[in-house]
């Protein structure tokens, strides 16, 4: 059963029937043709001091699939501002943008949108981009704080795959996956690069409110020089940080991991996002198994009540959250080891979310027997990547969080 923990899905399709639709079954296929945008994640390069080139990766559905750029184009509609900050009205731009194939490719499942945006005379600013659908008040927000004048390479290099023509929005490239890096005018330059063996540890309870240890020193485990703009590949996972000037301490992290990531499928791999919704006692006898994989379905079945149905249905929505959590929140470390990533497995999404420069709040209407429970992210300096957060913990969690780690020990979380 461990062997399961996928969330890929196949449907198969099914002949349409040729017969004329009653009024209930034209109303059926008329939703399902109903465009939606899920979510819209974004990142920038800066060509320069004064010009930034923006991505907006659009999870956009017609029904329930995937719509076709085409589609997109006919459908939506694009508009920007920059404020001076978050929860001010200072405008520092703002625009319109025409979408067309010059502009709005599919890769993947996913829409891409590029457009350059004039940097305003500031440090700092926040750009608010909105996708409105014609002829309708729906329209999905999305906000991204960007450094006008900070030209270090993880602001001016995008990371791109050979079947993409667009920067990935992710901070990882799986083992022996070809890739480039571009800067946005596409010039050839060499690029210094920090190689590091080490295993990141899983976040801790968001309970544990015991002061952190000074920050340890990784040790480095080798350097050495590419180029850019031309094709690459690593092999052997681990994280690599990227510098276009060895005299910088910030670069551009990225993590390579095995084929399958963001899917967690192995056994031994299976068994570490366990350890939160586990005791230390049975992570201890998995791990002293001869065989991980019936280790790892007699803990689910015993925690099951030997319910093997239940057991599969527990594992694939388990997993699922980690391969979320995984596409979602990976930085320098897998994304369910990221302090986001925990709450997002065990909790599910938020539903809402406030950000401001330097913090996100994450709040959930109703978890376990408390309402309007909120947790903290903190943006802390990172030599790796810009946007690693850390959680404000407290004790008070307890009664939130038990409950709910509870839940999917009996199964009642699907």
């Amino acid at each position: 059963m461990a062997g399961c923990a996928s969330s890929s899905k196949t449907q198969k399709q099914i002949p349409e029937a040729q017969v004329r639709p009653t009024d209930q079954q034209a109303a059926v296929a008329s939703v399902s043709e109903e465009y939606t945008l899920i979510s819209i994640q974004s990142k920038y390069l800066l060509k320069d001091t004064t010009q930034s080139t923006v991505y907006l990766y659009v999870d956009a559905l017609k029904g329930k699939n995937p719509i076709a750029a085409q589609d997109f184009i006919r459908t939506y509609n694009l508009n920007y501002v920059i404020y001076s900050d978050y929860g001010t009205r200072d405008r520092l731009g703002y625009g319109n943008v025409k979408l067309d194939s010059s502009n709005v490719s599919k890769v993947g499942d996913k829409i891409v949108i590029r457009y350059e945006i004039k940097s305003p005379n500031k440090d700092y600013g926040v750009l608010l981009s909105e996708i409105s659908q014609t002829g309708t008040l729906k329209k999905v927000l999305n906000d991204l704080t960007i450094h006008f004048k900070k030209m270090a390479v993880g602001q001016v290099y995008g990371v791109y795959t050979a079947t993409s023509t667009q920067p990935l929005q992710r901070h990882y490239i799986n083992l022996n996956e070809e890739f480039t890096l571009k800067n946005t005018e596409g010039s050839p330059a060499q690029l210094h690069v920090v190689y590091y063996n080490h295993d990141f540890e899983a976040a801790g309870s968001p309970m544990n409110v015991a002061q952190k240890n000074a920050g340890k020193t990784l040790e480095i485990d080798s350097t050495f020089s590419i180029n850019a703009n031309e094709p690459l590949r690593f092999t052997k996972e681990g994280l690599y940080n990227i510098f276009a000037d060895t005299s910088k301490s910030e670069g551009l992290g990225l993590l390579v991991v095995n084929e399958r990531f963001p899917k967690m499928t192995r056994p031994q791999l299976l068994l570490e996002p366990l350890l939160y919704m586990s005791t230390n006692n049975e992570i201890g006898e998995i791990k002293k198994a001869d065989d991980f994989k019936k280790a790892l379905d007699k803990y689910w079945l015993t925690l099951m009540n030997g319910n093997a149905m239940l057991a599969q249905q527990s594992i694939r929505a388990y997993y699922g959250r980690v391969e979320e959590a995984n596409q979602l929140f990976t930085t320098y470390k897998e994304g369910w080891k990221t302090d986001k990533g925990m709450i997002y497995i065990v909790l599910g999404p938020p539903d809402k979310v406030q950000r401001s420069k330097d913090r996100e709040v994450w709040t959930y209407d109703r978890r376990g027997n408390a309402q309007n429970v909120n947790f903290t992210f903190n943006r802390r300096n990172n030599q790796f990547v810009d946007d690693h957060y850390e959680l404000v913990r407290y004790a008070e969690y307890q009664p939130i969080w038990y409950p709910v780690v509870e839940a999917w020990r009996n199964g009642s979380i699907r």
